[in-house]
C-alpha cells in the first residue's frame, strides 16, 4: 500500500514535467514529422494539405546547398568534439596535479564557458580581421603575408573555405573546452589516491598511469561528455553566426544544417517549410543514431 502511494505522488510530482514537455517538445517534434512529409503545406495559414510524400526528402538530398551544409557539419563534429575531448582531458590532468595556484587557473580556463556565444564569435572575427587582426599581426612578424580568413572567394586549399573552417573549429575547441575541463578535474579529484600510490610502487610510468588508471576510471565521464558534445556539435549554428555574420550569401559555404533550416523558414517559397522540416527531421535522426552508437559503444568500452 505504501508503495501505491509513493507511485502515485512520483507521478504527481513528473505531471508538469511531462506536460511542459509534451507542449513544447513532443508536439513541435511530431509536427515538424508531419509537416516535412507534408509537400503542401501553408506555411502561411498553418494549415496541412494531406497530400504526404517523400518530396521534401527527395528535394534536400539533391540541393546541394543542403549537401554542403551536411558536409560542414560532419566536418565540425568529427573533427572538434575528439580534438577538443582530448585537450580538455590532458588540460585537466595537468591542472589537477598543480597545486599552487589551480583555482585561479580553474577559474581561466571556465571563463569561456560562461561568455555569451556571439560575443566570442566576434572577437574571434576581429582577432582575425584582414587588416587590423591579431593573427595577421603575428603572421607578417615571420614573414608570412597577411590572409583574408573571414571573407574571401580565391579557391579551397588555403583559400577561403579552408581558412573559414579552421577559424570555425578554432572557436569550437576553445568554447567547448572549459565545461569539458570541469567536469574532468571534477572526476580526477574522486579518484582514489590508492590506485596513483600502488603505481608509484610498482615504478609505473606516466603515460601507462594515464593510460591504465585515468582514462579507464573517467571513461564514465568521457562517455558523457562525448554523447553530449555531438548532440552539441551537430547543432552548431550561433558559432557560425558569431564569426561570419548572419548573411545566407555570404556564409552559404560554411554553413551547418541548423542554419540551413533557419534560411528556409526565411524563404518565401511555398514548399520552403516542408524543406526545412525535412532537414530537421534528417538531423534529428543522424544525433538519435549517433547518440544509439555511442551508448552501445559505452557498454562494452566505459568502466563503472
Amino acid at each position: 500500500m505504501l508503495e501505491k502511494k509513493k507511485d502515485y505522488h512520483a507521478w504527481l510530482y513528473l505531471l508538469i514535467p511531462l506536460a511542459l514537455l509534451s507542449l513544447f517538445t513532443f508536439f513541435p517534434l511530431f509536427k515538424t514529422i508531419l509537416i516535412s512529409f507534408d509537400n503542401g503545406y501553408n506555411k502561411w495559414q498553418d494549415a496541412f494539405s494531406f497530400a504526404f510524400s517523400l518530396d521534401s526528402y527527395k528535394a534536400i538530398f539533391n540541393y546541394p546547398p543542403f549537401l554542403r551544409t551536411l558536409w560542414n557539419t560532419v566536418l565540425i563534429v568529427f573533427i572538434s568534439v575528439p580534438l577538443s575531448t582530448i585537450v580538455a582531458l590532458l588540460i585537466a590532468v595537468a591542472l589537477n596535479s598543480i597545486k599552487p595556484l589551480q583555482k585561479i587557473f580553474q577559474s581561466i580556463f571556465f571563463l569561456p564557458y560562461v561568455t555569451n556565444t556571439i560575443a566570442i564569435g566576434m572577437v574571434f572575427a576581429v582577432l582575425f580581421n584582414l587588416h587590423t587582426g591579431l593573427i595577421n599581426g603575428v603572421l607578417q612578424l615571420f614573414g608570412v603575408e597577411k590572409l583574408n580568413w573571414i571573407n574571401s572567394n580565391d579557391g579551397f586549399f588555403m583559400g577561403s573555405y579552408f581558412r573559414r573552417m579552421f577559424v570555425l573549429q578554432l572557436y569550437l575547441l576553445w568554447h567547448t573546452l572549459a565545461f569539458k575541463i570541469l567536469v574532468f578535474i571534477g572526476g580526477l579529484q574522486n579518484i582514489s589516491k590508492q590506485y596513483y600510490d600502488a603505481a608509484k610502487v610498482d615504478s609505473a610510468p606516466k603515460t601507462r598511469v594515464f593510460t591504465k588508471i585515468t582514462v579507464p576510471l573517467l571513461s564514465p565521464l568521457i562517455a558523457f561528455i562525448l554523447i553530449t558534445s555531438f548532440i552539441g556539435a551537430f547543432k552548431t549554428y550561433d558559432a557560425v553566426i558569431g564569426i561570419f555574420g548572419a548573411d545566407w550569401n555570404k556564409t552559404a559555404d560554411i554553413q551547418t544544417i541548423v542554419g540551413f533550416v533557419y534560411q528556409q523558414l526565411k524563404t518565401d517559397s511555398v514548399d520552403s517549410y516542408s524543406k526545412g522540416a525535412a532537414a530537421a527531421v534528417v538531423l534529428f535522426v543522424i544525433i538519435l543514431a549517433f547518440t544509439a552508437i555511442n551508448l552501445y559503444v559505452s557498454k562494452k568500452r566505459v568502466h563503472y
